[in-house]
Order: C-alpha cells, then structure tokens, then sequence
C-alpha cells in the first residue's frame, strides 16, 4: 500500500505540495507505484508562469506517459536538475530527492489534505 506524506497536500492529479515559500511540488507514491519504473521527466524551465490545474510537464515511466499538473499558480523559481539526471528518484524518495520544482505561489487550485488524499487512493498516511 502507498503512503502519503502526513506534511503535504495533494492535487486529485497526485502531485503533492509543501508549506513552504517558494512552495515544492512532486509526485506522490500513489502516483509513483502506479507508473512504476520512472525513466524521463520534462520540467517546466525556470521562470515560466504556471495555472493550477494546468499540464507543466510529463513523467515517463517503462508503462506508460502522463501528464505533470501544477496544483498551483505561480512562477517557476527553481527545477531540480537530480531528478530530471536520475528519474528514477520518484520511485525511490518522491517524498524527498525527487520533488520536481519550486514555485513562488501567486493562487492555490484545489488541494486536498493528505487525510483526504489517502482516503481517496488506498493509501495510509504516514
């Protein structure tokens, strides 16, 4: 069973987003155990203004390829250039090394608490 990161919130598209200014998205567990192994991620470039709810970039794994969506509106400050090296972070710490990129918050999409997020995925908080 995934867990879900007790200190996040989540979109109802799996990324999750921390409390922080600029804020850090990534991808949950959930999201990571269903594409398994992760091998190519595109990032939006720094300074681009993303629209929450809006496609900023993909992940592919040996399964398949999926949309990455911006819980957030706001401008791209920071990529993390490991994960982009090294996909394969997502599966291995999605929590940790392998967050995407960080965003200085203009407005929030719809986020759900990490209680809700579990409830709706199978999931357990942790």
């Amino acid at each position: 069973m995934s867990q879900v990161h007790a200190g996040f919130r989540y979109s109802e598209e799996h990324e999750w987003i921390d409390e922080q200014s600029p804020a850090t998205v990534g991808v949950s567990q959930v999201a990571a155990d269903a594409l398994g192994d992760v091998v190519y991620i595109e990032l939006p470039e720094v300074g681009k203004q993303l629209t929450a709810g809006e496609v900023c970039g993909e992940i592919e794994s040996t399964k398949s390829v999926s949309d990455l969506y911006s819980p957030v509106t706001g401008e791209v400050v920071e990529i993390n250039d490991a994960v982009v090296a090294d996909p394969a972070l997502v599966n291995s710490d999605p929590y940790g090394a392998a967050w995407l990129f960080r965003v200085a918050v203009t407005a929030e999409g719809p986020l759900l608490s990490a209680e809700e997020y579990a409830a709706a995925n199978d999931a357990t908080v942790a």
